[in-house]
């Protein structure tokens, strides 16, 4: 191999790795949510018509609960998400697309937006 075919190779690698880096920077282990969804992240303890919970398996909210099937990182940090949900008062799950990615105001804040780009909510870390 030619140096520079090796360079190539080093810079392919160290783009990777940094690719990957910023995309481990959403750390899903602790429970994220608004006001309300931290106070219910044990179970309901409050009555919420806005609730926001994120969890590493889960997204809740005050009327639907969806269970992540995939997770996958992209080049940005941000967090791609498939997952199928139960919407309060209607039968079986429908499958759905979400992003979660840090907030633009608040970099301790993780946006959660659908599949069209709206804005679901912003949370933090639970405390």
């Amino acid at each position: 191999m030619s140096m520079r075919g090796f360079g190539l190779s080093v810079a392919m690698v160290v783009v990777l790795v940094a690719g990957q880096a910023s995309a481990a920077s959403i750390d899903l282990s602790k429970p994220y949510g608004d006001k309300y969804g931290c106070i219910n992240r044990n179970g309901q303890e409050v009555a919420a018509d806005q609730m926001l919970l994120l969890t590493d398996k889960e997204l809740i909210t005050a009327a639907s609960a969806c269970t992540f099937t995939k997770t996958q990182a992209q080049a940005d940090g941000s967090l791609v998400v498939t997952a199928t949900c139960e919407a309060e008062g209607e039968e079986g799950q429908a499958p759905t697309n979400f992003t979660i990615k840090r907030s633009a105001k608040n970099a301790k804040k993780l946006t959660i937006a659908d599949a069209d780009g709206n804005v679901m909510g912003e949370v933090s870390r639970c405390k």
